[in-house]
């Protein structure tokens, strides 16, 4: 059963036993996100609301983890790589609820999905024009860590849609859009600088070197999104909606640093926790 929230005009509902996601946000009048799941999608429960992604983000190439000696096959559950960290699908409890916010908790590891041992939170807090989204990881054993968010944008039939992502550049990924570690600069299609249309854009792309928060324009709606840390932006846009996704971290993150790259991942000795935001504000256009 989803906890409703209310603020004002404002209106959400969290489901903890759907991965703790964010399933509805009405905000400025309107549904803004994809409300049920796709079942036409390999995994239908990646396709709908807004999830947060933990303890990684993102594609980890052919579910292989390696990691300060610890070496592990975690289970491949999308198009022969492991994607999105293990709470999106699986029942958070409910610590706390007062009808603005909601706060849940989940248990990591140590499984086939983490061979890790800690524990996850989120609260969600919301307000009559903005929503505010909180991550903590808290380790028990020394772990790698990043998190962030997965929302589902909902296109409007007849109206077109304005994403703005301020950054110069790209990471260059393989076919399976595993990232190979360079960066490209971004060009006409990729450059979502100045704010363009989506129109027929067909991007999934992880923006780096973010210098600012993204923004999404509606017709009727300008819905700012900030984090804090802020890695990456992955924007990706089928036709039928549109993500644009604050992350902690680079997608492939641990592979990645594990070869002397910059990627964001956090490193957690035992005890320490992890913590990462989001506030997505609107207003009226």
């Amino acid at each position: 059963m989803s906890v409703e929230l209310r603020a004002g005009a404002a209106s959400a509902a969290v489901d903890p036993t759907a991965g703790g996601r964010l399933a509805s946000l009405l905000a400025g009048g309107r549904e803004r996100l994809i409300t049920t799941p796709d079942p036409t999608s390999p995994l239908p429960s990646l396709s709908w609301g807004s999830y947060a992604m933990l303890p990684w983000v993102g594609r980890m190439r052919d579910g292989h983890l390696a990691w300060r000696g610890t070496e592990v096959e975690l289970p491949r559950n999308f198009f022969g790589h492991a994607i999105h960290g293990v709470g999106f699908d699986r029942p958070w409890d409910v610590a706390a609820a007062d009808g603005r916010s909601v706060e849940l908790v989940l248990r990591l590891g140590r499984s086939a999905r983490w061979p890790f041992a800690g524990q996850a939170r989120q609260r969600f807090r919301l307000s009559p024009d903005a929503i505010e989204c909180r991550v903590e990881i808290r380790a028990e054993d020394a772990m790698p860590a990043a998190a962030g968010w997965h929302p589902w944008f909902r296109r409007f039939e007849g109206e077109d849609v304005e994403v703005s992502v301020p950054a110069a550049a790209t990471l260059e990924t393989r076919p399976d859009l595993i990232p190979t570690g360079a960066l490209l600069a971004v060009d006409g299609s990729t450059d979502l600088r100045a704010g363009p249309v989506l129109g027929d854009r067909r991007l999934d792309h992880a923006y780096v070197d973010i210098e600012g928060p993204s923004v999404v324009r509606w017709s009727d709606l300008e819905l700012v999104i900030e984090a804090e840390p802020l890695r990456s932006v992955v924007v990706y846009t089928p036709t039928h909606a549109f993500c644009v996704e604050p992350q902690t971290a680079w997608p492939d993150a641990i592979r990645l640093a594990g070869e002397g790259l910059d990627t964001g991942l956090a490193a957690l000795e035992p005890g320490e926790t992890f913590v990462a935001e989001t506030r997505w504000s609107w207003r009226p256009r």
